[in-house]
């Protein structure tokens, strides 16, 4: 009996715990579903920080970008025109000179000695031509008085025309002559800056010799070569069109402007394994900034976009209905707005159509939003106009 009684209060004992526990459980789960309900409101209107920029409606210009090269306008290799002994070298490596600038000298007396031969042949022959003038002018006198025969006479004019005739000879002699004498100075042909010296002064230079004496290069201005793709053709036949293609050359990494100048040049031709066209532009080079075989970023503006509206690229999203901008409106709250993207050019992006001048856009931050999220402008300004916005990069890219 008395266990019995004992086993009922076990079992009594045991429902009152488990009905203890199931009541402190949902307890438990009722309050967390409180809570929940009570945070859900505070998170919908958390407030996110945010860089913020403003439309801005202007006129935009469009480059297209490409790899460049530098290369020299002219270059010339300097050599002898005559052979001889080399006396002296009177230029500088490195020096810049003037087109006539005397460079080297070769050794003038074999050809002094031959101008001086040619006028000694032209001295005698010009006393032969008088004497048979003389004697023509005599025989004519005599073959009136038929004294001579008329035969004489025409000998004696031949002989004249002869000694005319060597005369003419001796006068290309000295020319000839004293052009060698002239090429005994070796003098620059372009302006341009002197490279290293390839031949001694002491040594013998002859006209086949391979090397020359010099090279000589005009850096100013400098000729900018650069590739863009096939596709970009008609944008840059239309351009020229127009007038004057302004050209930029920068440095390798794009921070420095190296000049200035306008397109010269488009290759006649493709390049069919790598599809591209190949240009070449005029840039004035006066500090010596651009050296041949330096490369280069070029781009070339064939295009002005009138009256754009402008965000900053870093504005546009993409998401499974296409393109689209986060946009704040007057109670700071976001609207996701679809947009029409037109051309990118650097960290700036024209559009089409979706939002208008003025209007304030998410520049960073957009993954924290949703439509209807509270935004703030990060340090409590807003970030600067995508007007004021620096053109890092000038490749341009169409949507």
């Amino acid at each position: 009996m008395k266990n019995r009684r004992r086993i009922l209060v076990r079992f009594v004992l045991a429902g009152i715990g488990l009905a203890l526990v199931a009541v402190f459980v949902g307890t438990r789960v009722h309050s967390s579903k409180a809570t929940a309900a009570e945070k859900a409101p505070d998170a919908a209107a958390r407030v996110v920080p945010v860089t913020l920029a403003t439309v801005d409606q202007r006129d935009v210009p469009i480059w297209l970008d490409g790899l460049g090269s530098v290369a020299a306008w002219q270059q010339v290799t300097v050599r002898t025109q005559v052979d001889g002994r080399l006396d002296k070298v009177v230029f500088q490596e490195g020096q810049r000179v003037k087109r006539g600038d005397l460079l080297a000298q070769i050794d003038p007396r074999p050809f002094q000695v031959q101008l001086h031969q040619a006028e000694g042949a032209l001295t005698r022959d010009r006393a032969q031509l008088k004497d048979t003038q003389i004697n023509l002018e005599r025989y004519k006198s005599l073959v009136t008085q038929k004294l001579v025969a008329p035969q004489q006479v025409d000998d004696q004019a031949a002989l004249v025309g002869q000694s005319e005739g060597a005369i003419q000879v001796d006068l290309a002699a000295i020319e000839s002559a004293r052009l060698n004498l002239d090429y005994t100075q070796i003098k620059a042909p372009i302006d341009g800056v002197v490279g290293v010296r390839l031949v001694d002064a002491g040594n013998l230079v002859h006209t086949a010799d391979a090397n020359g004496l010099v090279v000589i290069t005009q850096l100013d201005p400098a000729a900018v070569l650069l590739t863009l793709p096939e596709d970009e053709l008609p944008q840059i036949t239309a351009a020229q069109k127009l007038g004057d293609v302004p050209v930029e050359a920068w440095s390798r990494d794009g921070l420095v402007q190296l000049g200035t100048g306008k397109l010269i040049v488009v290759d006649n031709q493709i390049n069919q394994t790598t599809a591209t066209l190949k240009l070449k532009a005029s840039v004035p080079n006066p500090n010596g900034t651009l050296w041949p075989n330096q490369f280069v970023k070029a781009r070339i503006l064939v295009d002005t976009e009138k009256g754009a509206l402008v965000v900053p690229s870093a504005t546009i999203q993409r998401g499974p209905q296409g393109t689209f901008i986060y946009v704040v409106g007057a109670d700071d709250t976001v609207g996701a707005k679809p947009v029409t993207v037109g051309t990118i050019t650097g960290d700036q992006a024209i559009i089409k159509a979706g939002v208008a001048a003025g209007d304030r856009v998410v520049v960073e931050g957009q993954n924290q939003l949703r439509p209807g999220s509270k935004v703030s402008s990060r340090s409590g300004a807003v970030a600067k106009d995508a007007k004021d916005a620096k053109d890092a990069g000038p490749k341009k890219h169409r949507e």
